[in-house]
């Protein structure tokens, strides 16, 4: 199972930075080099990556990706929708900008633009994040029905970092600030160097249906960009809701 899991991951890495190498994949993944070669050996014979032109050799998707991509349902329409608004939004603000709907209790990252910036966040597509600590999950319960929250609270939050909310009345209060202002802000919450700012996508009747959020190391998460990230992904998220309809 690790195994498939690994070439998944190598997958979508590939997908997202192509063309890209083995040395570069194996510490973006933090994987050993011998495993990131393993899983690229075993896409490149299933027909799902090819060599790049160069003399180092670098990989790229092939078009049997676009193929199995082309059929697709539920989210590709979202994703479509929303990649020219994320590319705006990163253009905006320098930083990683991340796409998550509510599944199964979790957030999930369908989608993700990269910062240029050499020291970044860097998520794979299809991670699952807790909806108490993260941006993009707080962003979401502040506007689910309350059944949500209370399902939520049934049992013990668990306790990533120091700044994780997980008192009930505490948690409450955040997503009532939340609703208020419009946009979530995760200072360490899940990881203690990862921060984040992020609003919620709301369909015609106001219902959440996903979340965009504004990804960047902590440190670059301070009193002046945090006013700025919140206004501009609150508007990306207002237009990518309005274009849903």
């Amino acid at each position: 199972m690790r195994n498939v899991l690994n070439t998944l991951r190598v997958l979508e890495e590939v997908a997202s930075r192509q063309p890209i190498g083995v040395g570069e994949l194996a510490r973006v993944l933090d994987l050993p080099k011998s495993t990131v070669q393993r899983a690229l050996v075993t896409l490149d014979t299933a027909g799902w990556i090819r060599p790049a032109a160069g003399e180092v050799t670098r990989w790229a998707i092939t078009t049997k990706a676009l193929a199995v991509g082309g059929r697709a349902g539920g989210d590709l329409g979202m994703r479509g929708t929303a990649l020219p608004i994320m590319e705006d939004l990163r253009r905006l603000t320098g930083e990683t900008i991340h796409l998550t709907i509510p599944e199964n209790g979790k957030m999930v990252l369908i989608e993700r633009l990269e910062t240029d910036k050499p020291v970044r966040t860097s998520m794979a597509l299809g991670h699952a994040l807790p909806m108490h600590a993260s941006a993009n999950g707080k962003a979401v319960l502040a506007f689910a029905p309350p059944e949500q929250l209370r399902q939520l609270l049934l049992d013990d939050l668990p306790h990533y970092t120091d700044t994780t909310i997980t008192a009930p009345e505490a948690l409450r209060a955040e997503l009532d600030l939340v609703r208020a202002q419009g946009f979530a802000v995760n200072r360490g919450e899940w990881r203690s160097d990862v921060g984040a700012i992020a609003a919620a996508v709301l369909d015609a009747e106001s219902r959440p249906v996903a979340s965009l959020s504004v990804n960047l190391p902590i440190g670059r998460l301070t009193a002046e960009s945090e006013p700025v990230f919140a206004a501009a992904v609150r508007t990306a998220a207002a237009d990518l809701g309005s274009r849903l309809g």
